[in-house]
């Protein structure tokens, strides 16, 4: 009788520790899914909120996929209320994303309702304070409360919103050690895919304090002949030889740096003649066009013309004229002014070897070579 009583203990015994085994592991695996489901929204968010609003609503195919992503997830029942609240914190920054504010800020009072001081809701709360100032003191207290270790919760994703608002005041260098300081914590991929340019952007422009105001917004991937006369208007001394120190126009700098060749009438390596057209300022300046600007500046700020047909004269003679540069011909007009830049490190070969003269030049580039040059 004893046996079968010790029997029946162990063998409850058994079966209630194999209950609380199952039930550890449903949890466990209802855990693992709500994690994964967040993933897949911060996936399709992210590279949204990196944009921009006005830019993320061009995208509507891939902000309707987004929306579609939060929607399924939203119709599956959880009892967690930790993850109800994240995901309608995502939901919310999406909204924001699609203009729709009143929206975004009634799921960020249900979010924190469900989930007190969850990462995603304390985003969207700094996303929805319109001041940059404000912003960042939110995110600057929210980073003494979280901790400052990057292993924190949440350190490396209020780094991100550090940096951006700190872009937006214009403080490139703190801004581009924010984003390094992110990227460096335990943030996902996808921060590192979405905000790099951005933050290389940041790093180009980290030495611009003192900027005169307007010329930041030239900073861009393409600038036009205007923004090159602007940049070297107002960040340097190089075209007062064409002012003599007077307050002359735009237009005028334009004119008369195009009589003086300072401004190619193409941009076209190719040609074999100038063409009788000529450019206009808004034209968006390529790297063999920005390469003809560069070095006839520098031939003028070093009083050498002779700079100007230095290369030809030694390569582009003879009967079989050959180019060290591999896409660039040697009887081009565009010739001395590339290997003059080349050679002076002025300007790169992307690839070891070639130019690529009808890409685009960014804007920081052209800066950072003008300063050079100026010195």
């Amino acid at each position: 009788m004893k046996k079968h009583l010790l029997f029946l203990l162990l063998a409850a015994a058994f079966f209630s520790s194999c209950a609380s085994l199952k039930s550890d592991i449903s949890l466990n695996s209802q855990k693992e899914l709500s994690e994964r489901n967040l993933e897949e929204v911060e996936t399709a968010v992210i590279p949204l909120e990196a944009l921009g609003g006005a830019q993320a609503r061009s995208r509507q195919s891939e902000v309707a996929a987004a929306r579609l992503i939060i929607t399924n997830k939203e119709r599956e029942a959880s009892a967690d209320a930790d993850y109800s609240g994240r995901l309608m914190a995502w939901s919310g920054r999406l909204a924001i994303l699609e203009g729709r504010y009143s929206e975004a800020q009634r799921l960020y009072k249900q979010s924190t309702a469900l989930s007190s001081g969850n990462v995603p809701s304390i985003i969207l709360g700094i996303r929805l304070e319109g001041d940059p100032a404000k912003r960042l003191e939110i995110i600057e207290k929210e980073l003494a409360i979280s901790g400052r270790h990057s292993s924190a919760v949440g350190f490396g994703e209020l780094q991100i919103e550090r940096a951006v608002s700190l872009v937006e005041a214009s403080r490139f260098a703190e801004a581009a050690g924010a984003f390094d300081t992110a990227f460096s914590s335990q943030i996902g991929n996808v921060y590192h895919e979405s905000y790099g340019n951005i933050r290389n952007r940041a790093w180009e422009l980290r030495n611009t304090s003192g900027m005169a105001g307007g010329t930041i917004d030239m900073m861009q991937d393409r600038i036009t002949w205007s923004d090159c006369i602007s940049i070297a208007r107002n960040e340097t001394q190089l075209l007062r030889f064409i002012s003599g120190g007077r307050d002359i126009s735009e237009a005028e700098y334009f004119n008369r740096l195009l009589e003086r060749a300072f401004i190619p009438y193409t941009q076209d390596i190719a040609i074999n003649e100038w063409p009788k057209n000529k450019p206009a300022g808004n034209e968006i300046v390529t790297r063999a066009g920005a390469a003809w600007f560069i070095w006839h500046l520098y031939a003028e700020t070093r009083a050498d013309r002779g700079l100007l047909s230095r290369y030809s004269s030694r390569y582009a003679t003879g009967s079989n004229p050959r180019s060290p540069i591999a896409d660039i011909p040697p009887l081009s007009p565009f010739f001395d002014s590339t290997l003059g830049c080349v050679e002076t490190e002025l300007l790169s070969l992307p690839d070891g070897r070639n130019f690529r003269p009808a890409q685009t030049i960014r804007g920081a580039e052209m800066l950072a070579i003008l300063k050079k040059i100026d010195g």
